[in-house]
C-alpha cells in the first residue's frame, strides 16, 4: 500500500512555511519554528500519532509568535488534505482522554470536511515561558479550516498550564492517529451516507 504523504510550502509577507508530513510513518519528527514550546507540542503530535511531520517556519517572531504559530497550524491542516486524498476506507472519527499529572484533557475529532472548532480551557495562566498560550487556539483554528474537521477540545482538569497544553496536543495525536486510519473493512468505501467528504 503506497503511503499517504504531503508536502505543502506557504509563503506570505509575514511567513515562510514548509510542512511535510506521512501518515503512515512512525512518529519521526523535524521542526525549526522559531517558536520552542510549539516545537515541543509538534513533536507530542507526531509521537503519539506515529505521524512523520517535518516543518520548517520562518516568520515575523519580532513582532509576536501569532502569524507563525496559526500558519503552521493552516499549512499543516493543507497536509492533512492533501495526504488523505478522497477519504475512502478512512475510520473518519477519533478520540483519545490523556492524563498528565493533574490535567486531563479529551479531544475527538472528525475528518468530515466541514471545519468547526469547539475549544473549551479554563488556561491558569496567560504564558507558558514566552508562549502567548491564547495561540493554542490559533494553531488549532487555522488546521481546522484547512484540513476540513470538526474538532472538540477539552481541558477537564488541571492547575498546571503546560500540562493542559501538553495534554490537548497529546490527545489531538492520539485521536487524530486513530481517526487516519484505514479500515480493512470499510476498503474502497467512503465512509458517509452522502457518498462523498
Amino acid at each position: 500500500m503506497a503511503q499517504r504523504k504531503a508536502a505543502v510550502s506557504r509563503d506570505t509577507l509575514e511567513t515562510r512555511i514548509t510542512v511535510e508530513i506521512n501518515l503512515d510513518g512512525t512518529g519521526e519528527s523535524s521542526f525549526e519554528t522559531g517558536v520552542p514550546f510549539l516545537d515541543h507540542m509538534l513533536d507530542q503530535i507526531a509521537r503519539h500519532g506515529l505521524i512523520d511531520i517535518s516543518v520548517r517556519a520562518e516568520g515575523d517572531t519580532h513582532i509576536d509568535d501569532h502569524h507563525t504559530v496559526e500558519d503552521i497550524g493552516i499549512t499543516l491542516g493543507q497536509a492533512f488534505q492533501q495526504a488523505l486524498g478522497d477519504k475512502k476506507g478512512l475510520r473518519r472519527y477519533g478520540h483519545a482522554y490523556v492524563p498528565l499529572d493533574e490535567a486531563l484533557s479529551r479531544v475527538v475529532v472528525d475528518f468530515s470536511g466541514r471545519p468547526g472548532l469547539e475549544m473549551f480551557v479554563d488556561f491558569t495562566r496567560a504564558r507558558v515561558g514566552g508562549f502567548d498560550v491564547d495561540l493554542t487556539y490559533e494553531f488549532f483554528q487555522g488546521f481546522v479550516n484547512h484540513a476540513g474537521v470538526t474538532l472538540h477540545i477539552d481541558n477537564l482538569r488541571g492547575s498546571n498550564t503546560h500540562h493542559q497544553i501538553e495534554t490537548i496536543f497529546k490527545a489531538f495525536g492520539r485521536a487524530v492517529r486513530m481517526a487516519v486510519e484505514l479500515d480493512p473493512r470499510m476498503a474502497g468505501v467512503m465512509p458517509s451516507t452522502k457518498g462523498t467528504l
